[in-house]
């Protein structure tokens, strides 16, 4: 008998790789989005607005073996639950890391404090959204698992953070490049398709528990240089302290002008998570080594020069070293 999966939001990056997954053992798949984006080869495409009341009328009366939603929009998890939980043998909802209150503390499991749910009257607060999707998610179907990833990578990534280490280097080639120093700070991350490998197998057999979904940590300054040694880099490596870098304005972790990865230093426990559970369930991560591959080959299809969403523009790479040499 075929299965009958759900993948709501599914023509985004995580969503669209679920449903080509699953897609790939044989189900039959119907992803929900706003139309923007094709569906993946092989699945039902329903065009749907999540914001609207009758969101998921064109659904009705059909009975899923797999429901998945990686929303972090409540109320969107919320209407979800109200009209096709009872019509779901299973369902998997992605959430967060992020979802932990304390980040200090290196090496803790499922078992630690989680921030408080998102109101409906508070400002939005991604992990505290997640939090409040998470307790929506519990009705999505008879049986749940709620999956919380570390930083998701891999080919195909939007967010351009862990893709700029490798694509910097590859575009420098033998020219300058500016690391922040790493000492004691680390990143912890999981491949998007070790991550949908877990999610499918764990759907498929009703696994029914909460896990996070993480791979090793490893110090920073490994990954930044498994990145450089990938493009083979021969180019000066100048590294900033902490303290020069905030001084220039760069951010921590994402976005504009930032040096992706680096966190601040009172946040250990951020990328150093235990991931036992993960692993005992059956979850797998490839070396770090050919993750690094996957997504390099991935940046120089799509342009390692490119403008980024996440990292140092090249002329702002420059001055900053220049500055960085004046100083010394």
């Amino acid at each position: 008998m075929t299965d009958r999966i759900l993948v709501l939001g599914g023509t985004g990056w995580v969503g669209r790789r679920v449903a080509e997954a699953w897609l790939e053992r044989g189900a039959r798949v119907s992803v929900t989005a706003r139309g923007g984006r094709a569906a993946p080869a092989g699945a039902d495409l329903v065009v749907t607005d999540r914001d609207l009341p009758e969101a998921y009328d064109a659904l009705a009366g059909t009975e899923w073996d797999e429901i998945v939603d990686v929303s972090s929009v409540p109320a969107h998890v919320a209407q979800a639950a109200s009209a096709l939980g009872d019509r779901a043998a299973h369902a998997t909802y992605i959430s967060s890391v992020s979802v932990y209150a304390d980040a200090t503390r290196v090496g803790a499991d499922e078992r630690a404090a989680i921030v408080e749910p998102l109101g409906e009257a508070d400002a939005y607060d991604y992990a505290r959204a997640k939090v409040a999707a998470e307790g929506e998610a519990a009705a999505l179907g008879a049986r749940v698992s709620v999956i919380r990833p570390g930083l998701i990578v891999g080919p195909g990534d939007p967010t351009d953070r862990f893709g700029y280490w490798p694509a910097r280097f590859s575009a420098a080639g033998a020219e300058a490049v500016l690391v922040p120093e790493a000492t004691a700070l680390r990143a912890q991350v999981i491949d998007v398709d070790d991550l949908v490998s877990f999610v499918v197998a764990s759907g498929a057999r009703g696994f029914d528990g909460l896990v996070d979904a993480v791979g090793p940590s490893h110090p920073l300054a490994e990954v930044v240089t498994v990145a450089r040694d990938a493009a083979g880099h021969t180019g000066e490596v100048h590294t900033a302290p902490a303290d020069w870098l905030e001084r220039h304005g760069i951010a921590h972790w994402a976005g504009p002008r930032s040096l992706p990865l680096w966190l601040p230093a009172d946040m250990p426990g951020f990328a150093s998570r235990s991931g036992a559970a993960y692993r005992a369930a059956g979850g797998r991560t490839r070396p770090l080594a050919e993750t690094v591959a996957r997504v390099l080959e991935d940046e120089r299809e799509r342009g390692v020069a490119r403008a980024r969403t996440s990292g140092l523009e090249r002329a702002e790479e420059l001055a900053l070293i220049e500055a960085l040499r004046a100083e010394r």
